[in-house]
């Protein structure tokens, strides 16, 4: 007997779902590459996980909308730059449309030239092993080739809808702790 299992509708309306996914609190990155024509291409992404450490797997995922999505499914490397806390403006200027967004941007090629923006809490340089069509955004998995990072540096939260930009460890050192 086939059976074809069809899911209920859920229970909770878009915004209930996006507000419920708000609480977890992630990281803030930009994932970049080139495009068909050599052109930076940048992306302000906050679906970034780690897959894997043997072999070193990430994934992160971008809207089926999203006017990049070609340029980085048909790329065959990446780079996934951590944003630090003083970097916020970036982050808002690599998710706003209709902008020269590498406008000023400080960067330098990384392995098969792809652009790794300076001064960055960590960047992981991959090659784009696998793609998955889920719902309304494609998950990517890369390799990673190449990882750096910068030692002691504050990363970029997004929580909320709102970012954090406070220093963590600042804020332990100024409390005092014991009696």
């Amino acid at each position: 007997m086939n059976s074809t299992h069809h899911p209920s509708p859920p229970a909770f309306s878009p915004r209930e779902f996006r507000d419920a996914l708000g609480m977890f609190a992630t990281g803030v990155t930009i994932v970049t590459t080139r495009g068909a024509g050599g052109e930076l291409v940048g992306m302000t992404v906050n679906s970034f996980n780690s897959v894997s450490l043997d072999p070193p797997l990430v994934l992160w995922s971008l809207a089926h909308k999203a006017s990049s999505l070609q340029a980085f499914a048909s790329a065959t490397h990446y780079a996934i730059n951590v944003l630090t806390v003083e970097q916020r403006a970036l982050a808002e200027r690599f998710a706003t449309r209709g902008i020269d967004r590498w406008a000023g941007v400080a960067h330098h090629p990384g392995l098969h030239d792809m652009p790794v923006i300076e001064g960055v809490a960590a960047v992981f340089e991959c090659t784009n092993r696998s793609q998955y069509a889920e719902g309304d955004h494609t998950i990517f998995v890369g390799r990673v080739e190449r990882c750096t990072h910068l030692r002691g540096a504050s990363p970029l939260l997004y929580h909320g809808g709102m970012f954090y930009t406070e220093h963590a460890l600042g804020q332990l050192a100024d409390t005092v702790i014991g009696p």
